[in-house]
C-alpha cells in the first residue's frame, strides 16, 4: 500500500526533474537547428539506425518465447512474435508498457490457450528481462569504460567501478537464483517460480543484446552529427531509457531527449535524437496498428465461422 501511495509522487518528480533539463538543453537550440540537423544523417546511417531497430524488435520477440517457455506452454514462434511486436510496438509509444502491451498480449495469448495467470506471469517475464538488460549493458559499460562513464555523470572513477559492478552482480544474484532454485519468490504480489538456469541466462542474453541494438541505433543517429563513441552512447542510452522507464512518460517523451542533451551537450543532437525517436518508435507504431487490425478481423471472422459451423452441426 505505502508503494502505491507514494509512486504518483516519485514519477511526477521524475518528470519534473525532466522537464527542467530538457528546458535547460532546448534554450540554445533554434528550429533551423534541429532541421539541419535531421538533414545531415545520411542516408547510410540512417538505414543502419534502422536495420539496429529492426534487430531491437526482433530480439524482442524472444521475450516473449521465453516467457511462454517459462510458463509452461508451447506456441509456435510466429505467434509470440505476433503478440510481441503488436504489443511492444503500440506500448513503447503509448507509455506504461506493462499495462499497454500487456493488454494487447492478453488479447493474443487468451485465444491460445493461456490463462489470465498465465498472461500476467508471461508480462512479468518479460518486465524482468528489460531489468536484466538494462542492468548488464548498464554494468557492461560503466565497468569497461569507466573513464567515458565518470566524464558523462561527474562521478569519481570508484564510484562508477562500484556502480558497474553492482548492476552485474545483481545480474549475476539471478543467474545464482536460478541455478539454486530455492523455491517461488514474490514478485508484485504474487508468487512466481524462478525459471531454469538455461532460461535465466538466456533473458541476460536477449535483454542485453537488444538494448545494445537500441544504442546502436541512437548511436547511428547522434555520431552523425556529434563526435561520439557507441559505448558513451549506450551508457547514455541506459541512464535515459531507466528514467523514461521510471517516469512512466509515454514513449519517454522528452525524457530520452533530455538525459542525451544534459550529458551530451553537443551542437544540433537534438535533431539526431528526434530522428531515432521517428525511425524506433514512430515507424514500428503503424505497423503495430495495422498487426492488430488484421489480426482482429482475422480472429472475428473464424470465430463467426465456428458458429456457423456449430449452428449447422446441430441442425
Amino acid at each position: 500500500m505505502k508503494v502505491k501511495r507514494w509512486a504518483p509522487w516519485v514519477t511526477l518528480a521524475v518528470a519534473a526533474m525532466i522537464a527542467v533539463m530538457l528546458f535547460r538543453a532546448l534554450r540554445h537550440y533554434n528550429f533551423a537547428d534541429v532541421l539541419d540537423s535531421i538533414r545531415s544523417v545520411d542516408r547510410m546511417r540512417l538505414a543502419m539506425a534502422i536495420l539496429c531497430a529492426a534487430g531491437s524488435y526482433l530480439t524482442l520477440t524472444l521475450f516473449d518465447t521465453l516467457a511462454v517457455r517459462y510458463v509452461g506452454r508451447a506456441l509456435p514462434y510466429r505467434r509470440t512474435a505476433l503478440a510481441s511486436f503488436t504489443g511492444l510496438s503500440i506500448g513503447h509509444t503509448v507509455g506504461l508498457a506493462a499495462l499497454s502491451s500487456g493488454a494487447v498480449r492478453y488479447r493474443f495469448y487468451s485465444r491460445w490457450g493461456l490463462s489470465a495467470h498465465e498472461v500476467a506471469k508471461v508480462i512479468v517475464f518479460c518486465a524482468l528481462t528489460v531489468g536484466l538488460g538494462l542492468l548488464t549493458l548498464a554494468g557492461l559499460a560503466w565497468t569497461l569504460r569507466p573513464a567515458i562513464a565518470a566524464d558523462l555523470t561527474g562521478l569519481p572513477r570508484w564510484a562508477v567501478h562500484g556502480i558497474g559492478f553492482f548492476c552485474l552482480g545483481l545480474a549475476a544474484c539471478w543467474i545464482a537464483l536460478a541455478a539454486a532454485r530455492p523455491g517461488p519468490i514474490r514478485i508484485f504480489g504474487r508468487r512466481f517460480a524462478l525459471p531454469s538456469l538455461r532460461l535465466a541466462a538466456a533473458q541476460i542474453a536477449v535483454g542485453t543484446v537488444n538494448f545494445a541494438l537500441v544504442a546502436a541505433a541512437l548511436y547511428q543517429c547522434v555520431s552523425a552529427v556529434a563526435d561520439v563513441r557507441y559505448v558513451e552512447v549506450a551508457a547514455v542510452y541506459v541512464i535515459g531509457n531507466t528514467a523514461a522507464i521510471a517516469s512512466h512518460v509515454p514513449g519517454g517523451l522528452g525524457v530520452i531527449e533530455g538525459v542525451v542533451l544534459y550529458l551530451l551537450p553537443q551542437a544540433n543532437i537534438l535533431g539526431a535524437v528526434l530522428l531515432f525517436r521517428a525511425v524506433y518508435y514512430l515507424l514500428p507504431l503503424p505497423l503495430g496498428l495495422l498487426s492488430l487490425l488484421v489480426a482482429e478481423l482475422y480472429y472475428r471472422r473464424r470465430q463467426r465461422a465456428d458458429v456457423n459451423e456449430s449452428s449447422q452441426s446441430f441442425a
